[in-house]
């Protein structure tokens, strides 16, 4: 263990400096910032790692650039620097140092006994490079795997076969910009909007039907009830008491936050298309908890929308959606294969 080096603290960390810090943080692999400070451990050829312990968590850390630290920090110098060794040893050498809370755990983890596999009587540091490796070969396999299989449960859920846009949805996006869009009357498209019906919190039962209430968080739902409440039907659009519309395939119930527009007879990719031309039109900061939306204001709402001739091109609409669903998955793969790439290159190190 090294000794005497000085020991930083929050003053010195800066959002322009360039060497890690650690701390005894378990979060972020224990790098609690950035200092512009000079670095007080450096990484040579003949130290290229250094293990990080963090007394009062047990967390243990690799460093792999220069660093500094901060109070209540152990840095250790390991006599292997193979970093297979080093996540192996980390892994069991916590696994031995009981748990005390927030107290100081280095007395004990630097007297701490652990077995470690070995061969005549030696370390097997050959059956630890290879179990490691292992490891991470099935880790990266799995992460395929998974995302093979979430990948096809995207396609799958939206009716896709594969995320390729057809010729009719490249045309589509790449002339949305020159769509002839005309406004149009919310209820004279779909009727009289429909207000729900207040459901103290005290007075809801327990079930599976989802309740809607005004907010953003979890799209709105606030519980699941087993009350006799109107039930609306999926492939509707809701607008809570702040103008914020969300698309809804699925049946509900709502309380009188909110508004129902009644979609359910067009497509879904259409009535998808129209939530969110309402939304552009409802929420701009005219309603608040000063002033709230209801029912009345969507039948007064004027939403605008592409058209062929004079009316709504529905049509368009749905290619429009359906081409926006495959890139939004598509994005997602990519991203997934990205990581799946990073942890290669990892491994690969």
């Amino acid at each position: 263990m090294l000794k005497g080096r000085r020991k930083l603290s929050e003053e010195d960390l800066s959002s322009r400096g360039t060497i890690n810090v650690y701390s005894s943080n378990s979060a972020n692999n224990g790098i609690v910032g950035k200092t512009e400070a000079n670095a007080d451990y450096t990484i040579t050829q003949e130290c290229p790692n250094y293990i990080v312990f963090g007394d009062h968590t047990r967390s243990m850390n690799i460093a792999t650039s220069d660093f500094s630290v901060m109070d209540n920090v152990k840095v250790l110098i390991p006599h292997n620097h193979s970093l297979n060794f080093i996540l192996f040893l980390c892994a069991v050498w916590k696994k031995n140092i009981p748990n005390l809370g927030y107290s100081r755990h280095w007395s004990i983890a630097k007297e701490c006994k652990f077995l470690l596999p070995t061969k005549e009587n030696k370390i097997d540091f050959d059956f630890i490079e290879e179990f490691i490796a292992e490891l991470e070969e099935r880790s990266v396999a799995e992460l395929e795997e998974r995302s093979v299989a979430e990948l096809e449960a995207w396609l799958r859920a939206a009716g896709f076969e594969d995320y390729n846009l057809t010729e009719e949805e490249q045309t589509a996006i790449k002339e949305i910009e020159k769509l002839e869009y005309h406004e149009f009357n919310l209820e004279k498209l779909f009727g009289k909007s429909t207000r729900g019906k207040r459901l103290k919190s005290a007075d809801r039962i327990t079930g599976t039907l989802p309740f809607v209430t005004a907010g953003e968080t979890n799209e709105g739902i606030s519980a699941f009830i087993g009350n006799r409440v109107t039930i609306f039907p999926a492939n509707t659009t809701t607008i809570d008491m702040f103008g914020s519309a969300k698309y809804r395939n699925y049946e509900y119930g709502a309380d009188d936050h909110i508004a129902v527009v009644h979609t359910q007879e067009l497509e879904e990719d259409v009535a998808i298309f129209v939530t969110s031309a309402i939304h552009k039109s409802s929420h701009n900061g005219q309603f608040d908890y000063g002033k709230n939306f209801y029912a009345k204001d969507a039948d007064e709402l004027n939403i605008l929308l592409p058209t062929k001739g004079i009316v709504p091109d529905y049509s368009k609409m749905a290619t429009i959606i359906s081409a926006v669903k495959k890139l939004v998955i598509k994005d997602v793969a990519e991203y997934a294969n990205k990581k799946i790439r990073v942890a290669q290159q990892v491994i690969a190190k």
